[in-house]
């Protein structure tokens, strides 16, 4: 998990951004309809309220407008049509593709309750390495949405609310996982707690337009040729399956590992934090500075 480098980070986001981010890219080439992804692993058959961007534009909204610093490529970003990427309804939905080999579901009915509690201690775990970055401490409050696995699709998905320390609302992050014959397709959305719906129904949108190509579906799997992924179902909703860090900001970030939970460290802790509490955390050199002056 930890060599693979894309993963298909998906982010239900609601800008308004950073101060000083740039305005929209002009000339961004907004394509609908039937899509394939670059190297032919999915196709996305978009219906006429979203678009997709390609790699190259996909980065001018992620660094360009929303104020990111440049992260590990993506294989395309899904957005709304007609709907301004600064505005209060902006969301994005970033592509890739995590190739850890094939992911068994025969634990569909893992003991959750019980996971939820090994997360939550992983959580508590790593606060003290969160204030020592600079970074506001976390709490997961549990369960947004227990994990729930369709079988027919062989999808899995769930949410979870977190709270952040000197916040007044809630975080969520909204995950779905759509299983392929030698990986996952990964949908995470990070938004707050008020916005339940409105993640919720716009992922399961892109989900629905996602398809693997001939010879990648699950049903493709040749027990005889194909890798195993390291990983389970169970795993799977505790964070592990490797999402690459450097898309901050608005996007999370999925620490490898069983024991790992997707922390959205840098999501809640950029423009969320800055969304509802008005203002950017400091970096950890300003945070180190300022206990010193305090000292």
């Amino acid at each position: 998990m930890r060599r693979t480098l894309t993963a298909l980070l998906c982010l239900i986001l609601c800008p308004p951004l950073l101060a000083g981010a740039a305005s929209t890219p002009d000339g961004l080439r907004a394509m609908a309809g039937k899509v394939t992804l670059p190297g032919g692993v999915a196709t996305l058959d978009l219906p006429p309220q979203l678009r997709y961007l390609d790699p190259a534009d996909a980065r001018k909204v992620l660094v360009d407008s929303w104020g990111n610093p440049p992260g590990p490529p993506t294989l395309g970003m899904i957005v709304p049509a007609g709907v301004d990427l600064l505005g209060a309804a902006g969301w994005g939905v970033i592509i890739g593709y995590e190739q850890d080999g094939h992911v068994r579901d025969d634990d569909a009915g893992a003991d959750y309750a019980g996971l939820l509690a090994q997360m939550k201690e992983t959580v508590a775990d790593r606060n003290t390495a969160r204030r020592e970055q600079g970074y506001a401490a976390m709490t997961l409050i549990g369960w947004a949405e227990p994990p729930r696995y369709d079988r027919a699709r062989h999808q899995l998905s769930w949410a979870k609310e977190l709270h952040t320390e000197g916040s007044n609302e809630n975080g969520l992050s909204y995950n779905v996982r759509l299983l392929g014959r030698e990986g996952a397709l990964v949908l995470n959305g990070v938004a707050g707690m008020n916005q339940f719906e409105q993640v919720k129904r716009g992922i399961h949108q892109v989900a629905a337009a996602a398809a693997f190509t001939a010879g990648r579906r699950y049903a493709d799997f040749d027990a005889r040729t194909d890798r195993l992924a390291a990983y389970d179902l169970a795993t799977l909703a505790a964070g592990g399956g490797a999402i690459k860090p450097g898309l901050l900001g608005k996007l999370a970030v999925a620490l490898p590992g069983f024991s790992q939970l997707l922390l959205i460290a840098m999501a809640v802790c950029g423009v969320w934090l800055y969304k509802v509490l008005g203002r950017r955390p400091a970096r950890p050199e300003a945070a180190q500075a300022q206990r010193r002056r305090a000292g």
